[in-house]
């Protein structure tokens, strides 16, 4: 819950209570259990949780209470306060409910605390020991079930074990939307089931572990590898995707073993997805890399010491320095500062402009900095939320929960474009189809069609529909939003990690740090950097195109995979045969990393701390929890070294040193010391950029922020009656590296296949499950068809990087729409 207000300040929308004798003022419509609690005094609970209705069933937080008819047991979690209300929490009365609930929940309740995952900080041992009646009079044989039983991939429930609270099966529900678990039979014999052959797949099943207050859920990743007070803990920020939620990082003895959901009202309420709870099995994994090492001429593997390895790898990058023969590619899972050190490395030493943090499946860098940006909070709250594009539930699990959430609750009226059905077209007010190549017209139908969008607040979340489409649609749709909602804010519904702090510190052709462009910031960075480079350089797929053309000599993968990663494969294979040299610094032995002739080993999640920045420009704290292993060193440190190999200095030594200065450096983070980041209370992180307070209000600002305008509107692609469209969409689990090295997760992924609507089957005269040719204007492969009454007639939609075949093999980057020949073997 968010803070409340003093009783002084609430004292006039407020009401008069008294709790144990003291009086108190409490919001209007406040649970007493929540009046209670802010006044000091703890109410046992077992189902009541603060971000999701009350249902009283546990009936542990039953209070005297007397409104003016006498007093009376109330639940309360069920009771709002009212006026002149006593409220007595110690009265004999209130004790001898408290302690028969917890006899009663106690009857059937296994002894087995001493194996129980949930051990030592189990809110049912801490409730009996603080309420309960210190002895039990029941003797006889409990109930048993089978234990464990796995429930999903990652879930196990123990039956015995449940006091059937109702969390579980509330959050499913009513937070994530995924009915999958219930109550089954009745009396003594109910109890928390999933249908036969229906596991708890949802993408948001860790969190009933979490808020399980016994050891009925637990966590297959987590059982029986520690005990709380084993473990060690810091917060930190989840850098799984762009939403940025709040999570605790726990470890023992140097190797990560939980991830749990911290409560914030600004971004995830305390909600976390598994992938992002479940990722850290990648960080612990035998496959990191240690070391450097060196690739020679017969493609053969020598492991050198760092001094070693950096100088190989600045002797590579010395060749194509200051001609425009650099390329770096990636920087999105860096934090703050080491973005900001390659961004200067790249500009001040090697003096190039190449430098891209997207791997073409994005969005425009510079349209992205240009918007005016909303806020999470904005899109909850908004009269009007447009999702244009993209599916957040398979992308920004998190940011689907809070919008779905609104939307349920009527706080806001959702409009959905989309290719296909997403996770948010049910809960959406109006849910509308386009097909690929024609977004940008669609947007000015709805537009056209809905002119309620243009009154009140508008919030516009727009992503990348398709890896398959060319992204200057997306450009051009946001041009027509722009011009007929021009009051609209907007949230960029980017997927990596730290996307945004990569852009903001300049991991862009063009932008440099603060969101300010090359051109106008030269004056203003040329006093704070050495040089800068004469031209706007190029994004990633102008980067490969001029290598595959023989015109750039060395590559610089920054924790990035190109070859999986940017949809046009055959593009990445002729530039990694036409550059002369790959400088590749990650975590793990990648496709890409394979053909690299220099390598380095870079610190992971949790290895090294700094700040990150989430979709809505909020910078928050990252907690270093375990040391790298063997000689990984933080991505800062390794631009730092090269610069100096490379004959210049970044002036660099330190994370807290390199905040300063991009505080002093960066228009859009004037203000936003390293003080106010790390200051107490700060959990919710700090939006850039900060508002001026009247007294800097005239204070010079730097440079202005980079501007942007909408490519010109162009004609619909041709529709070959022969084809179909694909559409090349993400999901949640993939053949990513992190997902992969993953032990809980790896499998999880949907093996590749094309689906299409039934009624293309029949066309093709083949059953659903057969393998067919799959011909673009790039290759043919071999895929299995499925078919699939969601998808539209006209397309066919595969993910773009599902184990098996990727969708890159098929796209052609530069091709405005992929069409697909379909053909029986």
């Amino acid at each position: 819950m968010t803070d409340l207000a003093s009783a002084s300040e609430v004292n006039e929308t407020g009401v008069n209570i008294t709790i144990n004798g003291v009086r108190v003022v409490a919001p209007k419509g406040e649970l007493v259990i929540d009046a209670a609690e802010r006044n000091g005094v703890y109410i046992p609970r077992f189902c009541y949780h603060p971000r999701m209705e009350p249902v009283g069933m546990c009936r542990q937080c039953l209070v005297e209470v007397d409104t003016g008819r006498g007093p009376g047991l109330q639940p309360s979690c069920m009771l709002t306060v009212s006026d002149d209300m006593t409220v007595d929490t110690e009265s004999e009365t209130t004790k001898r409910a408290q302690e028969g609930m917890l006899e009663f929940l106690l009857v059937n309740h296994p002894l087995d605390c001493p194996v129980c995952d949930k051990g030592g900080e189990c809110p049912l041992q801490d409730q009996t020991l603080a309420f309960g009646p210190g002895e039990s009079r029941f003797v006889e044989e409990k109930r048993h079930y089978e234990k464990p039983i796995p429930i999903s991939d990652l879930v196990y429930l123990d039956r015995e074990r449940c006091i059937l609270c109702d969390r579980c099966t509330r959050f499913a529900k009513d937070i994530a939307g995924d009915p999958l678990i219930h109550f089954m039979h009745r009396g003594n014999e109910t109890q928390v089931l999933t249908f036969p052959d229906d596991p708890f797949n949802s993408y948001f099943s860790g969190n009933t572990v979490q808020i399980c207050p016994v050891g009925a859920l637990t966590a297959r990743p987590y059982r029986f590898r520690a005990r709380p007070w084993d473990l060690a803990e810091v917060e930190s920020t989840c850098t799984t995707c762009s939403v940025g939620c709040r999570v605790a990082v726990q470890s023992s003895r140097n190797e990560l073993l939980r991830y749990e959901g911290v409560d914030i009202e600004s971004v995830n309420h305390g909600w976390l997805c598994d992938k992002g709870r479940f990722g850290f099995e990648s960080v612990n994994s035998d496959q990191r890399l240690a070391g450097p090492y060196l690739r020679d001429v017969n493609n053969s593997d020598q492991l050198v010491g760092t001094n070693a390895a950096l100088e190989a790898a600045a002797t590579a990058i010395g060749a194509g320095r200051g001609g425009g023969g650099v390329g770096v590619i990636g920087g999105a899972r860096l934090n703050n500062e080491s973005a900001y050190a390659w961004s200067k490395l790249a500009r001040t030493v090697i003096g190039t402009d190449n430098i891209d943090a997207q791997l073409a499946d994005g969005l425009s860098a510079q349209m992205v900095l240009s918007l005016p940006r909303a806020t999470i909070a904005d899109a909850t709250s908004a009269d009007n939320v447009v999702v244009i594009g993209t599916d957040l539930k398979e992308e920004l699990p998190v940011l689907f929960l809070r919008l779905k959430g609104a939307a349920q609750s009527g706080r806001i009226k959702l409009t959905e474009l989309s290719l296909l059905v997403t996770g948010l077209s049910k809960h959406a007010s109006a849910s509308h189809r386009y097909v690929p190549g024609e977004l940008a017209h669609a947007v000015g139908e709805l537009l056209a069609s809905n002119p309620q969008l243009a009154s009140g607040s508008t919030v516009v979340v727009i992503g990348r529909p398709s890896a398959a489409d060319f992204p200057d649609e997306v450009e051009a749709a946001v041009g027509v939003l722009t011009a007929g909602l021009p009051l609209a804010t907007f949230l960029p519904a980017l997927r990596r990690g730290n996307v945004m702090g990569a852009l903001d510190m300049g991991l862009s052709p063009g932008v440099l740090p603060g969101r300010v462009s090359l051109d106008e910031g030269r004056d203003w960075f040329g006093s704070v950097w050495s040089s800068l480079p004469g031209e706007v350089g190029l994004d990633t797929a102008g980067m490969l195109e001029a290598a595959a053309a023989g015109r750039l000599d060395t590559l610089v993968l920054l924790g990035a995979d190109p070859l999986a990663d940017v949809p046009d494969r055959d593009l990445v294979e002729r530039a990694f045969a036409g550059v002369g040299s790959i400088v590749a610094i990650d975590n793990f032995v990648t496709e890409s990393v394979k053909r690299a002739n220099v390598v380095l080993a870079s610190t992971a999640f949790a290895e090294v701390g700094g700040t990150t920045t989430n979709l809505e420009g909020r910078v928050s704290r990252l907690g270093q929890m375990i040391t790298p292993p063997g000689t990984a060193r933080a991505d800062w440190m390794i631009a730092a070294e090269l610069a100096w190999r490379l004959g210049g200095d970044l002036e660099l030594e330190s994370l807290a040193q390199i905040w300063s200065e991009i505080e002093a450096v960066a228009p859009s983070h004037a203000g936003c010391t390293l003080e106010v980041v790390e200051a107490e209370g700060a959990i919710e992180g700090v939006v850039v950029p900060i508002p001026k307070s009247p007294d800097l209000a005239g204070a010079p600002s730097g440079p202005a922020s980079i501007r942007w305008s909408a490519p010109a509107l162009a004609e619909p692609p041709s529709v070959d009656g022969y084809s179909l469209r694909l559409v090349a969409r993400r999901k949640l689990y993939d053949a990513a590296t992190n997902t992969q090295m993953a032990p809980s997760l790896a499998n999880l992924a949907e093996q590749a296949q094309l689906m299409v609507h039934p009624g293309e089957l029949r066309r093709l005269g083949v059953e659903s499950g057969t393998r067919v040719n799959v011909t673009s204007s790039r290759t043919t492969v071999v895929l299995s068809l499925v078919g699939d009454a969601a998808m539209p007639r006209g397309l066919a939609v595969m993910g773009l990087r599902q184990p098996g075949l990727a969708a890159s093999e098929l796209i052609d980057l530069r091709a405005a729409i992929t069409e697909l020949r379909i053909e029986s073997r």
